[in-house]
């Protein structure tokens, strides 16, 4: 861990902000695939929560930027411990009538496709992203077949219906802008 905070300068792999989109309050949390393939640990659940806390607290939409290796094997049983943490804390966020918004890139996999990753209100991702829980390879010699072309892109979960929208980088602030919008005025 002290190696990857000195080496990346970040103290996990999450960031949170709360700002302004078009005019509108919102909070958001980014991961950072860098800080150990963005993997979910306690410390990322503990942001995690209290981004959720401080979107319920003030009543705004929020925004979650996965891309992720999946949970950090390293801490066990407590790094998935977070994921029903924050499923459950997502739940508060729904019952309070504000929208969560996720943004799947590439790769996103493991727990968090497997839970908060997919549990959007609305979901969307990238062009070509991966997204999955294991990888093509594994999932392969699991089932000894080979698996359809574009297995696990983004292409293809919209096509399947696990995706709502694929949006490129450049159009994402007027997409979530206008998502956000849609959302709430309803």
């Amino acid at each position: 861990m002290k190696s990857t905070q000195k080496k990346t300068g970040l103290k996990d792999s999450i960031r949170n902000a709360s700002g302004k989109l078009h005019g509108k309050e919102v909070m958001i949390s980014a991961m950072d695939f860098d800080f150990i393939g963005g993997s979910l640990g306690s410390a990322m659940g503990e942001k995690i929560i209290r981004a959720i806390d401080y979107a319920i607290k003030h009543k705004l939409p929020y925004v979650m930027i996965c891309k992720s290796g999946g949970a950090r094997m390293m801490e066990a049983a407590l790094s998935l411990m977070q994921l029903a943490k924050v499923e459950a804390k997502l739940i508060q966020l729904s019952d309070a009538n504000l929208p969560y918004i996720t943004l799947l890139t590439d790769p996103t996999f493991g727990g968090i496709t497997a839970s908060f990753g997919m549990m959007g209100d609305v979901t969307l991702a990238e062009p070509g992203a991966l997204i999955g829980f294991a990888g093509p390879r594994v999932i392969k010699e699991t089932i000894g077949r080979d698996l359809p072309e574009g297995f696990q892109t983004s292409e293809f979960l919209l096509e399947k219906g696990f995706v709502d929208i694929i949006v490129h980088r450049k159009n994402l602030k007027n997409q979530l802008s206008q998502l956000i919008n849609f959302i709430i005025e309803k």
